[in-house]
């Protein structure tokens, strides 16, 4: 019998992990199942319990595929470090990728982050066991912890003065970012949302923008 290689299980794994997060494209993450998983492969049962314990131990690592697949931090991170253009400029624009990485994932990552969210609120012990093989933050709580000193710091250099406490800010854009994500998802993927209004990422962010730069201390003209 040929011997298998790590090589040839990582790339059963992430056929089986691939799988997985195809068939959360379609349906509520809570809702998926390891039969769904086994149909969306076309192996057997015998075979996924090979490589996995079960669903939960896959979900495990299409959260990692997901946080590595959401590319918004290094372009987010590059923004905030810019020193050409003014304070508000370089906010509009860290809140302008921000809805373009929105708008890139609303259908798939986004939408699939709200799952787990959901997942969280209602089976919060579940939602522990599969976030326990996972190192680090999640996309969104990692930029508001590194974004906000530099936004502090930008502020701080032109003799701004902060309208709330490092905490305030803080929660309000975290809040805030995490509201956005729900209202564009539930309007686009769910149908769901504000009754007769089309909800879209870009005009939530740049007010959320204008938001961050009055608090900062800064000026909006428009």
């Amino acid at each position: 019998m040929p011997k298998v290689t790590p090589e040839y299980i990582e790339q059963k794994k992430q056929m089986i992990v691939e799988a997985a997060y195809n068939v959360c494209l379609r349906k509520p993450v809570d809702t998926v199942t390891i039969s769904d998983v086994i149909a969306e492969t076309g192996m057997s049962m015998g075979a996924i319990y090979r490589y996995y314990d079960g669903l939960d131990e896959i979900l495990t690592d299409m959260v990692k595929k997901v946080r590595t697949d959401y590319g918004a931090y290094d372009r987010i991170m590059s923004l905030a470090n810019e020193t050409d253009g003014s304070f508000e400029e370089n906010v509009y624009r860290i809140y302008d990728v921000m809805a373009d990485v929105m708008e890139e994932h609303l259908m798939d990552i986004q939408k699939i982050n709200f799952d787990f969210g959901v997942m969280a609120i209602n089976n919060p012990e579940r939602m522990k066991r599969i976030l326990s093989g996972v190192e680090g933050q999640g996309n969104l709580e990692k930029i508001g912890l590194d974004l906000l000193p530099k936004l502090m710091e930008g502020a701080g250099k032109l003799g701004y003065r902060m309208k709330c406490t490092p905490e305030e800010l803080m929660l309000f854009l975290s809040s805030s970012t995490t509201g956005i994500e729900k209202l564009c998802i539930l309007s686009s993927c769910y149908g769901t949302g504000i009754p007769g209004k089309e909800v879209k990422p870009r005009p939530l962010f740049h007010t959320l923008a204008k938001s961050v730069i009055l608090l900062c201390g800064g000026n909006v003209n428009e």
